[in-house]
């Protein structure tokens, strides 16, 4: 790995703490999307808080001084809201371009925006980034860069946790599903056909919703809206959604700073190296894996001492994929 500069590591720094900013923002902007205004029911105006873009929500009151009042807070925090996003889109876009400068401009301009919807729409919790893609969090955790041909991938892998209400989640999405969302990152995306559980875009970029298999017993599709991607159910995922998990900083193409959530490095690291000797993994896959598995463990020795190859420390894996440690020497 090549550790990254003094200047880039500060200008690291100043996209993490923009970046962090931008969310808070964009969660408080969120309250105010939808609105408050007046609703004439039965021939008295009423104060109205619509919940969703259906136009469903909830009346609060008649019209009186104290709704007049709260109508005119929200209008007036709403205003600050949306001055607080232009600011900070300003220096975000001014940071964008310094990073570009210092080349820590690194991940796929689309993985960032496709990141940034689930973000923005609430869901930061809810996916976790594995496969190739990961590893722009892992460089970012290690504050050094790997090798550049092993990070080159045309797809992104999302694990839901299927523990969680898919009820909630559908509603973040605002019955637009998931491709909904993935549509604001790139209008291109489409479902390739009904029950599938990737999209693709118009350049050929993939965009995997994957959850760990489950019992039997629980054969109800994931998906999350009409028409939406529909989970694929892949062997040893369970590894890693029962792993720790990290969320760290990285950065585009285009040099904007975007949060990634992760599993543990280390559970990254053993996970690939046990999938690399998998008997049904692509054959063309498998040395990959194992180069990327040996990569990450290095950067584990050499860069991130916070996280100590510690086999106690990752009991949610399995034995197989703990003992797939001695692989990780090369």
């Amino acid at each position: 790995m090549t550790p990254i500069s003094h200047n880039q590591r500060l200008a690291w720094v100043n996209s993490s703490q923009l970046c962090e900013a931008w969310r808070d923002a964009t969660e408080s902007w969120r309250g105010y999307r939808y609105g408050l205004r007046w609703k004439r029911v039965n021939g008295v105006d009423k104060l109205f808080r619509q919940a969703d873009r259906l136009g469903n929500g909830r009346v609060i009151g008649p019209r009186d001084e104290s709704s007049e009042q709260l109508l005119a807070e929200f209008q007036q925090g709403k205003l600050r809201a949306r001055a607080r996003l232009e600011s900070l889109r300003e220096k975000l876009a001014e940071q964008a371009r310094m990073n570009v400068a210092l080349r820590l401009a690194r991940a796929p301009t689309l993985v960032g925006r496709v990141c940034r919807v689930l973000d923005e729409a609430g869901l930061r919790k809810d996916f976790l980034v594995i496969g190739t893609q990961a590893m722009f969090a892992y460089e970012a955790a290690a504050g050094a860069f790997f090798l550049t041909e092993l990070l080159a991938s045309g797809d992104i892998d999302l694990l839901f946790d299927a523990r969680r209400k898919v009820t909630l989640v559908a509603r973040k999405v605002d019955r637009s599903g998931l491709l909904g969302l993935l549509r604001k990152a790139d209008r291109s995306f489409t479902v390739p056909h009904k029950g599938f559980f990737r999209a693709v875009n118009d350049e050929g970029f993939m965009v995997d919703l994957v959850i760990p298999r489950r019992p039997m017993t629980e054969s109800a599709a994931i998906s999350f809206g009409e028409d939406d991607l529909v989970a694929a159910e892949v062997p040893g995922l369970q590894w890693l959604i029962n792993s720790p998990h990290i969320a760290e900083t990285v950065i585009d193409a285009k040099g904007m700073p975007f949060v990634m959530r992760v599993p543990d490095p280390r559970a990254f690291a053993l996970h690939k190296a046990w999938l690399s000797q998998q008997p049904e993994r692509n054959r063309i896959k498998q040395p990959r894996d194992l180069d990327q598995a040996r990569a990450v463990a290095a950067a584990l020795r050499e860069h991130m001492p916070q996280y100590p190859l510690d086999m106690n420390k990752l009991r949610a894996l399995h034995g197989d994929v703990r003992r797939a440690v001695d692989l990780l020497v090369d």
